[in-house]
């Protein structure tokens, strides 16, 4: 291709596409099947538009819905780590970090730059975009474990605090969504789906 940054752009539009294979932990409301990260990201972003009005500072929408379409992409070289999987963890920001570096290379420079801006901007979660975006990013799967009548918890043998631990700080970005998601733990363990220690 003579277009050497169209060549790019496109070897990353299909470099992309391979977020669809990571599978993560969490099964899609009614029981289905395990749900991946592209999907993960744009339901994402749907909720950062829907839910907008909860957060706690007001925040560029499209600056973080596209923040929330590309967190997880590092996750094609380094594998999805579960939440609750503290020797993953352990690895994560390392093997994401050499990932990103990957990924983001791979597009013209400009692109490139801010992209894993944006990325290590939702890491560090020093900003209104990134605050909302995590809050998003923990509410989404508490919202489908709760639909599936806490499926993943009971399967992992899940604890509230190990919940309220990875929660914390959904409330530095939207004290509503705290809230909500407060209620939502204490229901799944009224019900049993989350133990309580």
């Amino acid at each position: 291709m003579e277009n050497e940054r169209l060549r790019k752009q496109i070897d990353f539009i299909l470099e992309a596409d391979k977020e669809k294979n990571i599978l993560r932990q969490t099964h899609l409301t009614g029981n289905g099947r395990r749900e991946n990260d592209a999907e993960h990201a744009w339901h994402m972003a749907i909720m950062i538009y829907l839910l907008k009005e909860y957060a706690n500072e007001e925040f560029d929408m499209a600056k973080a819905m596209l923040m929330a379409l590309i967190h997880d992409i590092v996750e094609i070289d380094a594998g999805d780590t579960y939440a609750f999987d503290a020797k993953g963890l352990e690895t994560q920001d390392a093997r994401e970090a050499k990932a990103a570096r990957r990924l983001f290379g791979m597009l013209p420079e400009d692109q490139g730059e801010e992209l894993k801006s944006l990325f290590e901007e939702y890491e560090a979660n020093e900003t209104p975009e990134a605050r909302f975006v995590r809050v998003m990013d923990n509410f989404q799967p508490l919202l489908l474990n709760h639909s599936n009548n806490g499926r993943d918890w009971k399967e992992h043998g899940i604890g509230k605090s190990q919940v309220i631990n990875r929660h914390i700080k959904t409330k530095s970005g939207s004290d509503v969504i705290w809230e909500c998601s407060e209620k939502i733990i204490e229901d799944n363990v009224r019900k049993g789906n989350l133990k309580d220690e």
